[in-house]
């Protein structure tokens, strides 16, 4: 089973349309030292896609450091009959690309 995917601009573009949510699956330190603004943490080591928020038609992105866990994540919510996109790269390529990211 093969997870959508898009690239770190198409996501930016989406999230700042107001057309999609973000959630992040790294590990709680990670989402500390550097994230994406707004994007909620749901660590993959404890991830159940009855956990994501309602989506009130909006898409879902997940994303993690490099595309891997997040792909684990899109996978699981496909099985339990989630819709939602792997962002490709993580926020390794979405800071690389200069996308806003905050700290602490």
């Amino acid at each position: 089973m093969l997870p959508k995917e898009i690239d770190v601009q198409g996501a930016a573009a989406w999230l700042q349309a107001g057309e999609a949510i973000l959630i992040d699956v790294r590990e709680v330190e990670e989402y500390r030292r550097l994230r994406i603004p707004g994007a909620a943490l749901l660590p993959l080591s404890a991830f159940n896609p009855s956990q994501i928020p309602p989506l009130d038609g909006k898409k879902l992105l997940i994303h993690c450091a490099m595309g891997g866990r997040s792909r684990d994540a899109v996978i699981r919510c496909r099985l339990e009959g989630v819709d939602a996109v792997n962002v490709v790269g993580g926020i390794f390529s979405w800071a690389q690309a200069g996308l806003p990211t905050e700290s602490g």
